[in-house]
């Protein structure tokens, strides 16, 4: 148990000291609030002083002459198409718009401006819709009516609990952007942990280092204490992800406001994430760690371990239907599959309640796989560790397996 320790010691501590460990961990909370800092400086800015826009139009129908004023935008009537050129050239109006003799007929409206635009501005649109709207409709409803029409809902989307209450997860732009992000940080601190382990067993194996901690500490005692070690500074990185995230989520909510402002990461999420986050590292880092003992040198074994990598990202390639579909077949599949679990379980729980029973079975699979690959890792580890020079084919790796 003191030779684990020891090696426990040595395994956090230099992870944990190493730059990239360092960097890695800080960036993701400098770079959420910076981006929460542009947002809302830029926000800021656009609220500044508000521009007068005066708009001309020409009304070739002759009926479109009331309702002029539209917040900050006056509509400015032109006697002909020349005119509205000239006046929008000397500066007197922004733009313009010539409303046909037919326009009744089949709707059409005639917009010119000298910008090039992706699209008509939002409030533009909206300004010679609504006085399109009101003119036409004027002295034969009732303004309020032709407000409705104009705005028939404004609607607000509820999801409820089984006990009837708001739950604390919506839908909208958060049921997208929260799994996203969490799954990228899932899969950024199990692979960057369990790298951590692939690359140095592969090291360690090519320059003989190996032997000597061999001569002193079993196979399995060298294997455990690196896994505990890593394993906990992995779960330091993303406990201070999680933490981040929680914090900026708040932040963004308030602050920016807008499609973010029902932007909230509930404590049952987090405490998933960190099960699966311990869960996912132990099967991930076994899996490296079996792949470095077999590779002759670290290159080889990172080249080994990159098929378990794209199976576990597979879950991004179905993004769209696991959360269009999220209690379909593929997004159980992929939740029982042990290496794709985890991020399939945290893209799921962004937008329905998983059933507690699929958990437990998810988390059960995930254990017993853990166990069944360190049985298979110990027999690779202990056969394939000191040889160098060569890399073991698929049949001698096998037939190891059978023979041990």
């Amino acid at each position: 148990m003191g030779k684990i320790k020891t090696i426990f010691k040595r395994e956090l501590l230099n992870t944990v000291k190493r730059k990239s460990f360092i960097l890695v961990t800080v960036a993701f909370p400098l770079l959420g609030l910076l981006v929460i800092g542009g947002i809302g400086f830029f926000q800021s800015a656009e609220e500044g002083p508000v521009n007068d826009i005066r708009i001309g139009y020409v009304d070739e129908p002759g009926d479109f002459n009331g309702n002029l004023t539209y917040g900050n935008v006056t509509l400015v009537p032109q006697e002909d198409w020349q005119s509205a050129f000239d006046n929008m050239s000397n500066g007197l109006i922004s733009q313009f718009f010539v409303i046909p003799r037919d326009y009744m007929a089949n709707g059409n409206i005639l917009r010119y401006t000298f910008s090039r635009e992706v699209d008509v501005p939002y409030e533009v649109y909206n300004t010679i819709e609504m006085f399109l709207l009101n003119n036409i409709l004027e002295g034969k409803v009732d303004s309020s009516i032709a407000n409705r029409v104009a705005y028939p809902l404004f609607l607000s989307n509820f999801t409820l609990s089984s006990g009837g209450e708001v739950s604390d997860q919506q839908g909208g732009f958060a049921s997208v952007i929260i799994p996203y992000i969490f799954s990228l940080l899932l899969v950024m601190a199990i692979f960057t942990s369990s790298g951590f382990l692939l690359q140095g067993l592969g090291e360690e194996k090519e320059n003989r280092v190996m032997e000597i901690l061999l001569s002193s500490v079993s196979s399995t005692q060298l294997i455990t204490g690196k896994v505990l070690g890593l394993g906990c500074a992995g779960l330091i990185q993303i406990g201070v992800w999680l933490v981040s995230a929680r914090i900026l989520a708040d932040m963004a909510s308030t602050s920016i406001g807008g499609i973010l402002s029902g932007l909230s990461i509930p404590t049952d999420y987090l405490i998933v994430s960190l099960i699966y986050f311990v869960t996912g590292y132990l099967l991930f880092a076994i899996i490296m760690a079996g792949a470095g003992s077999i590779g002759a040198t670290a290159r080889e074994s990172q080249q080994f371990s990159t098929i378990f990598t794209l199976m576990a990202v597979v879950p991004f390639f179905f993004m769209i239907q696991i959360l269009e579909s999220p209690a379909g077949a593929l997004a159980q599949f992929l939740t029982f599959f042990p290496i794709t679990a985890p991020i399939t379980v945290i893209m799921r729980m962004a937008v329905i309640d998983i059933p507690i029973w699929e958990l437990g079975v998810s988390i059960a699979i995930m254990v017993a796989a853990i166990f069944g690959s360190i049985l298979l890792a110990a027999k690779i580890f202990r056969t394939f560790l000191l040889m160098h020079g060569k890399t073991p084919k698929l049949g001698e790796i096998i037939k190891t397996l059978r023979q041990a």
